[in-house]
């Protein structure tokens, strides 16, 4: 599997130093956004406007209710600052992006949810905990990284195989799940603050025994999906 290396438009720009410790992921993650001085817009997105629809690779969770406590948690505690927050049945890891209805055909997509299934690796589970975040969100950093850059290396294979290589590759990748995301340039350090007196609490073990491929869409300034494929992990 490739090494990751640092690229520019990822967050954080630089990888951490261990993929498989959890506790140095969201140490990394932490130093990258509290040394943040300005948050920005997150759908200031071109090319991805209100209605926009995208094939992607997701991890979901709709049956969490750990997950969901903790979520609603903390978006509780971030609500003074305006946020946007992740619906509970919206909250995911997105892994990598397919392409657009327009270009992709339903037989590629057939072609890609098989060829990734001889391909996956098997069930695992990550910790998601404690909260950081990014230039354009507040999120749950993850760990350890390790199967999740497994699972996506795999993914992104499979996508090459029938034409339809992710953008990024896994070198890029940085997995997070996002809990609210930021609407407006402003100032980093209020964000900072109120994340930082929610990073004592418990982490949550998310179980990932399938991947999903779906239809992602944006609904204002939210995002939805369906499922079009469930692929059981190994």
């Amino acid at each position: 599997m490739p090494l990751l290396s640092a690229d520019p438009a990822a967050f954080p720009t630089e990888p951490p130093a261990d993929t498989h410790d959890p506790a140095v992921t969201a140490a990394h993650d932490w130093a990258a956004f509290s040394a943040l001085d300005e948050m920005t817009d997150h759908w200031a997105r071109p090319g991805w406007s209100d209605g926009s629809r995208a094939y992607y690779w997701m991890l979901t969770f709709p049956d969490d209710q750990r997950l969901a406590t903790l979520a609603g948690h903390c978006q509780e505690e971030l609500a003074p600052l305006g946020l946007d927050p992740v619906p509970t049945d919206g909250l995911h890891i997105t892994l990598a992006r397919v392409g657009t209805p327009g270009i992709v055909t339903p037989g590629q997509l057939d072609s890609l949810a098989r060829d990734a299934e001889a391909l996956l690796p098997s069930a695992f589970s990550v910790r998601a905990m404690p909260l950081a975040g990014s230039r354009g969100a507040v999120r749950l950093s993850l760990g350890p990284w390790e199967p999740l850059l497994r699972l996506h290396h795999v993914l992104a294979k499979a996508g090459s195989s029938v034409g339809l290589a992710p953008k990024k590759p896994t070198s890029a990748f940085r997995p997070h799940l996002s809990l609210a995301y930021n609407n407006r340039r402003r100032p980093a350090a209020p964000v900072v603050e109120t994340v930082s007196g929610l990073r004592a609490l418990p982490a949550v073990e998310l179980s990932v025994p399938a991947v999903q491929l779906v239809e992602l869409r944006r609904e204002g300034r939210t995002y939805r999906w369906d499922v079009r494929r469930n692929v059981a992990l190994g």
